[in-house]
């Protein structure tokens, strides 16, 4: 179960094989900051808008933990990753930056991805752009559906205004059991991101909200790729009318509810874990908090 890693010539210490390490690999000329740890099936894990994947620190140590390679890069315009070129600041720009990823860290074979919110739109695309990568998609929380409620009124999701996301945020944060700990592993994160690089924060934050992926997803569900729906049922951030617009469009998906808020995953990491190794053993389809 442990493995030694002398941390000097002179000192031994003893680390779990599970712990997450950092490195860094260059795609083009760019260096990508990536997490890594575990052993077993390779999961690729996505971050949100905003965030990295130091964000979700606690989350990754617990799903390699549970018997998985989790690979979890900054995607570009966050992290200290550089934006995507101009003309490839889009989805399925991210979705093939991903792909590249895939095959500079060295993945044999295809992955597993876990995208939360904005990671899990791009997921989405890559599945989509890419099949010989990845062969299933957990989408926790998700971006890309095409709905929301106004008023009772049923909209498209591009004409929810920038002030309501931007609202629904932070009070989403706030409201989370263990608000201390996301609002500090947000910060920690999404500050830093915003300082160096403000425009590149918020063109991905253009793309989040008004992303419409559900003819991607009737591609998946034609294809027949595995795609779980795990959602945290009090979020703020995500409409629920989106949600049941990817629901739709995927026909028949394995849809896994928890009560939590959208960062839930960052709030509780273990339930994190446990849900997601449920889902990949086919548990059951309804998880109770």
């Amino acid at each position: 179960m442990y493995e030694s890693a002398p941390s000097s010539p002179q000192v031994a210490v003893l680390r779990p094989r599970h712990d997450v390490r950092w490195r860094q690999v260059r795609i083009g000329r760019a260096p990508v900051d990536y997490a890594v740890g575990g052993h077993g099936r390779p999961v690729l894990f996505l971050h949100g808008w905003g965030l990295g994947p130091a964000t979700y620190r606690n989350a990754l140590r617990e799903l390699a933990h549970r018997g998985m390679r989790v690979y979890a890069p900054a995607m570009p315009g966050f992290g200290g990753t550089p934006e995507l070129p101009v003309g490839e600041r889009t989805i399925d720009g991210y979705a093939t930056w991903v792909g590249r990823f895939v095959d500079a860290v060295g993945i044999r074979g295809p992955v597993t991805v876990v995208g939360h919110s904005f990671g899990g739109g791009v997921g989405v695309r890559a599945a989509h752009d890419h099949p010989d990568h990845v062969d299933e998609l957990v989408l926790v929380n998700s971006v890309g559906g095409a709905r929301w409620l106004s008023d009772g009124i049923d909209r498209p999701i591009h004409e929810r205004p920038i002030w309501d996301w931007m609202l629904s945020l932070p009070a989403d944060a706030l409201g989370s059991r263990s608000v201390g700990q996301v609002v500090g592993a947000i910060a920690g994160a999404a500050l830093p991101n915003v300082i160096r690089d403000p425009m590149a924060v918020w063109r991905a934050g253009h793309l989040a909200r008004t992303a419409d992926l559900r003819p991607e997803l009737e591609a998946l569900a034609g294809r027949q790729l595995p795609v779980t729906l795990l959602w945290g049922t009090d979020d703020t951030v995500i409409p629920e009318a989106s949600f049941a617009s990817m629901r739709a469009a995927l026909g028949d998906p394995n849809v896994v509810m928890v009560r939590g808020k959208h960062c839930w995953p960052i709030g509780d990491p273990a339930r994190f874990a446990d849900t997601v190794q449920r889902v990949f053993t086919r548990a059951g389809e309804l998880v109770s908090a």
